[in-house]
């Protein structure tokens, strides 16, 4: 008897399972976010970005909510160039764990499950226009969580997604811990300050527009394109 089917499948249930206890069992701890600003800011830089990374990377994992505080934090005791290298290192470093986790888990069940033309389409996307990882991994609204799970049930390779992810993960990362830079910790008493921030600095609005316009501009002269 096959029991190939069968792996696939467990493989595919134990990875949703595994992913709806993270998001729901993350909702119950708490973040001390001055205990770990305090300890950060206390220490030299080389020791302390080590520390944040680690953080980043465990803590994250398991709390997915708490990329936004690690994000301040890193933003107000690093600055914005500095927070930026750290955080792209552990979202990196997030990015092998999970397309991984996705591939070894789900990828089996996937691949069985499509037939016919769901086959052609998933061979299609393994060969997908490299721009398009590029313009997912750069558009501010597309969660890089839900890239690398689901990347990693696709055909794409691991190498080729990495290089999408080193390539344009800087430029949102960096807009993003810019602006938190600016504003710093009045965005934990008022949800509205990044934006409000954002708005009332004319250079950083204008360029946030660009980045924002370049991004779709891309995907619309993209969209009627083959993807190879």
């Amino acid at each position: 008897m096959d029991l190939a089917p069968h792996k696939n499948k467990l493989g595919f249930l134990i990875l949703v399972i595994a992913l709806f206890l993270i998001w729901y069992l993350g909702g119950l701890f708490h973040i001390d976010y001055e205990l770990i600003r305090g300890r950060l800011s206390s220490l030299p830089l080389f020791f302390s970005g080590i520390i944040f990374v680690v953080l980043y990377v465990v803590v994250t994992f398991f709390i997915w909510f708490s990329k936004d505080i690690f994000r301040v934090i890193a933003a107000v005791v690093f600055g914005a160039l500095w927070s930026t290298l750290f955080i792209l290192i552990a979202e990196t470093i997030n990015a092998f764990i999970l397309f991984h986790a996705s591939r070894y888990l789900g990828r089996g069940f996937v691949e069985k499950s499509l037939r016919g033309s769901g086959s052609r389409f998933d061979q299609r996307i393994g060969r997908a226009n490299f721009l398009w990882l590029l313009i997912f991994r750069a558009a501010p609204l597309v969660p890089f969580r839900f890239l690398d799970l689901a990347c990693g049930l696709t055909r794409i390779s691991f190498r080729k997604y990495l290089s999408a992810v080193i390539l344009a993960s800087p430029l949102r990362i960096f807009w993003v811990q810019f602006a938190l830079a600016g504003a710093g910790e009045v965005v934990f008493r008022n949800p509205y300050a990044l934006s409000e921030y954002i708005a009332s600095n004319k250079p950083l609005f204008i360029l946030s527009l660009a980045y924002l316009a370049l991004v779709v501009a891309a995907a619309l002269k993209l969209k009627d394109k083959k993807w190879q």
